[in-house]
């Protein structure tokens, strides 16, 4: 119960964030989303935030959940069993693209009310629940870097270091999010992309697979909007 007790008291209620704090986090994510050379190891985050994603879809709508894969080049596929079509299979598929912006939401929910370390923690725990689906070795090196990141953060920085390092996490997310939909076209139009999710949705729901994409980034736009009046709207 002591142990507990002193996580409850890391993860508390803390002073709401200044809001210069706020905004000078939101820069650092944005230059990290804007800059290739930081993009590209950075996008191995919003992989594994995409794939977990399709993984809570899939134990939520009822599915079993059979592994997650994730690879060098930033892709990486979830297998989940099931019946092949229905509302299941569809949710399961839309939550890939729109799943980093609702947990940057969730985030940024967390930080509105003084919870900002538990960001930290929520992602910790979230991330250990994924190793335990990671079927091969890439992916799982992936989220144990990424989790010894964050350990290492809650272990050693002071509170309002682990708050900015918070409000960095979920503004990345909020805004890789919506840049991994921009990418799709593209991708699809090179065929570097022949499965994405969008193409699954079209042929599960007979709606053209660019609507789907529409509703990606509608989603997550929405998502990074309502983040900004929460954070930093006064």
């Amino acid at each position: 119960m002591d142990a507990v007790d002193r996580l409850w008291t890391r993860v508390a209620e803390q002073a709401p964030l200044p809001l210069e704090v706020l905004a000078g986090a939101a820069v650092v994510a944005l230059l990290v989303v804007a800059t290739p050379a930081l993009w590209r190891p950075a996008r191995t985050v919003v992989t594994i935030a995409h794939e977990g994603a399709h993984g809570l879809a899939a134990l939520a709508t009822g599915r079993r959940l059979a592994g997650i894969r994730l690879h060098s080049d930033t892709s990486g596929l979830t297998v989940s069993k099931g019946r092949p079509t229905g509302l299941g299979m569809v949710l399961t598929c839309a939550a890939g693209y729109v799943g980093p912006a609702l947990f940057g939401l969730g985030a940024a929910a967390l930080l509105a009310a003084g919870y900002a370390v538990g960001v930290l923690w929520a992602v910790l725990a979230l991330l250990a629940l994924l190793m335990l689906q990671i079927r091969n070795l890439y992916g799982l090196w992936a989220v144990l870097v990424t989790g010894a990141g964050l350990a290492a953060v809650t272990a050693w920085l002071p509170p309002a270091g682990q708050a900015a390092v918070a409000a960095a996490v979920t503004w990345f997310l909020l805004l890789a999010a919506p840049r991994t939909v921009l990418e799709l076209p593209g991708a699809r139009r090179r065929r570097a992309a022949p499965d994405s999710d969008a193409d699954q949705l079209a042929r599960l729901t007979r709606l053209p697979a660019l609507l789907w994409v529409g509703v990606f980034l509608l989603v997550d736009v929405a998502a990074l909007a309502l983040a900004v009046r929460w954070l930093l709207v006064p």
